[in-house]
């Protein structure tokens, strides 16, 4: 049976048109190209993420900053007060601010890009585009919460500048910000496409990574200076954490506290290279057949 030539138009259509959807066949197999023809999706559901987080609620958005201020009290009530942690010589609200504002994006990103596979199945199932848009879409969202959260910290910081006789030493370092949230972003993308991949098999990984989370701020220098451990042994554990390196450089160069180390940096900046080179070779892997076992 012979069919119909197509004319040049319908050729042109069909050209246009089809897409090929093939497995992901090599270790790194990203294709940049396609994920930069969905950018209208990644935008769609980033605005979506944004907007139904509160929805319902009376006070909305407002929680970005009611949650750190309400952190910052309990901090200085508990480890200001009765503790007696020092903070480097500020005022303890500043110092708090700091560290909540840096901590609660890495820890919000995280937790949020490690149920991808999991909380995505139904919509994975149905339709086709880049399954990488999920996770990078839960960092982007998030960095609206940061930057609300980071304007309340400015308005603390500049109120202590004007309006107190506390003398704060910010230094050109602050103009590393926006390489520290991106190497933060790169950390907490990486670690949590690692553990999605996983939860599709062990979901118990999604119960130990809400407590790993916890536990892990203590082990990063976000309520208590780094200068305050002498212990040669664990301080060496700490500079291992490669979120204490950017922690110490944000407090450094906004506020002339800390300890700020190009060594730990550096360390902090290959580590996040690593681990989302890991991530997205286990991502890729796992990807071809999760909709088996989620």
């Amino acid at each position: 049976m012979t069919g119909i030539a197509p004319t040049n138009l319908q050729a042109t259509i069909m050209e246009d048109y089809t897409i090929e959807i093939r497995p992901k066949n090599g270790l790194f197999d990203i294709d940049f190209k396609e994920l930069w023809r969905y950018r209208d999706l990644w935008w769609l559901f980033v605005k979506r993420n944004i907007t139904t987080v509160y929805k319902q609620t009376v006070l909305g958005p407002l929680w970005y900053i009611i949650q750190p201020l309400i952190t910052t009290v309990m901090y200085m009530v508990v480890f200001g007060g009765i503790a007696k942690i020092p903070t480097d010589g500020l005022p303890q609200p500043l110092f708090y601010l700091a560290g909540i504002s840096i901590w609660q994006y890495f820890s919000t990103c995280l937790t949020s890009t490690s149920n991808t596979f999991v909380a995505n199945a139904a919509l994975f199932g149905k339709v086709y585009f880049p399954r990488l848009v999920t996770p990078l879409v839960e960092v982007t969202a998030n960095l609206m919460k940061f930057a609300i959260q980071f304007g309340l910290f400015l308005i603390v910081y500049f109120y202590y500048i004007f309006f107190t006789p506390v003398e704060i030493h910010t230094n050109l370092y602050a103009l590393l910000l926006p390489y520290l949230i991106f190497v933060l972003a790169g950390l907490s993308f990486g670690f949590g496409i690692l553990f999605s991949s996983m939860t599709t098999k062990y979901r118990d990984l999604q119960f130990l990574l809400s407590f790993f989370v916890s536990l892990w701020m203590y082990a990063t220098p976000i309520i208590y200076p780094l200068s305050t451990i002498e212990n040669p042994k664990l301080r060496l554990i700490m500079e291992l954490n490669p979120i204490t390196g950017i922690t110490e450089a944000f407090k450094y160069g906004m506020l002339g506290v800390g300890e700020f180390s190009w060594t730990m940096l550096t360390y902090s900046s290959v580590f996040m290279v690593v681990l989302v080179a890991i991530g997205i070779v286990i991502f890729n892997r796992v990807q071809r057949s999760f909709m088996d076992t989620v």
